[in-house]
């Protein structure tokens, strides 16, 4: 195995001892199942009970997650033991808006389709066309502004340094104020009116007075985003938890930095 794969698998592992945010439920165990449930760190896809779906199956509001096969996808997924590195926004009509390191931009559908490996949407169920067209508004207003990036820097020791709220069984309220008092400390330099990609869809959301969740927009990844899905653990307090539409495109079903996070859980 190659030195830097290696490294990354390391990086993922100590991740996985360092935190995985869980649910404790009590009333499971009248139901036969475990009360503890734990943070899902592996993406559904088509080849274990998810579907396929086209461009035309989007709506306009909906977020896309996604990944590629370059160094920099893998060092995020590595850093936030999840199987996604980027978010974007679907517009509407074959555009999709993203920030990106050279900026924020709006681009075609199918463009962003052929440099991603993996594309999954979800959607929030209370969507309206008067929030989509918010955030369209609100994305044209930004297309071309430059990239957050004291933001992104400032994300990786956070990224680490917050995995330690995410312990097991530290009830969600502690660890929803843990992480956010911890951004507060380590994030507030980066406020700025620049975006990185999942701080982008969150504007956009808020924008649209659809907010996610009431977390600070710097705080939250591409990997939070995945975890406000149903059926899921979120670290932070949500407003509404996302539906799972489908996958665009996917790749194999996990990567060697999945399978080691998923074995620590």
């Amino acid at each position: 195995m190659p030195l830097i794969a290696r490294t990354l698998m390391l990086l993922s592992l100590l991740a996985g001892l360092a935190g995985c945010a869980s649910h404790v439920n009590p009333m499971a165990i009248t139901q036969g199942q475990s009360p503890v449930q734990l943070q899902n760190r592996l993406l559904l896809t088509p080849a274990n009970g998810g579907q396929r779906i086209a461009p035309a199956d989007l709506k306009a509001g909906d977020i896309i997650l996604s990944n590629t096969n370059g160094i920099v996808s893998v060092g995020i997924r590595a850093m936030t033991v999840a199987p996604v590195s980027h978010a974007a926004l679907y517009l509407g009509d074959g555009r999709i808006a993203e920030a990106v390191g050279s900026g924020t931009r709006i681009r075609s559908t199918a463009d962003f389709m052929a440099d991603e490996s993996t594309i999954v949407a979800f959607r929030h169920p209370g969507l309206r066309p008067e929030h989509a067209e918010n955030m369209r508004r609100f994305a044209q207003q930004h297309d071309g502004k430059k990239y957050n990036v004291v933001g992104i820097v400032l994300q990786a020791p956070f990224t680490l340094q917050r995995q330690y709220c995410e312990l097991p069984l530290v009830p969600s309220l502690v660890r929803d104020f843990c992480i956010r008092g911890l951004a507060a400390v380590q994030l507030g330099a980066a406020r700025n009116d620049r975006f990185f990609c999942s701080q982008f869809v969150l504007e956009a959301y808020q924008q649209a007075k659809l907010p996610l969740t009431s977390a600070d927009p710097l705080l939250v990844s591409p990997a939070d985003l995945l975890h406000m899905r149903e059926g899921d653990v979120p670290s932070v307090r949500t407003e509404q938890a996302l539906q799972y539409v489908g996958h665009l495109k996917s790749g194999p079903v996990a990567t060697d930095v999945e399978v080691a996070a998923s074995a620590n859980h």
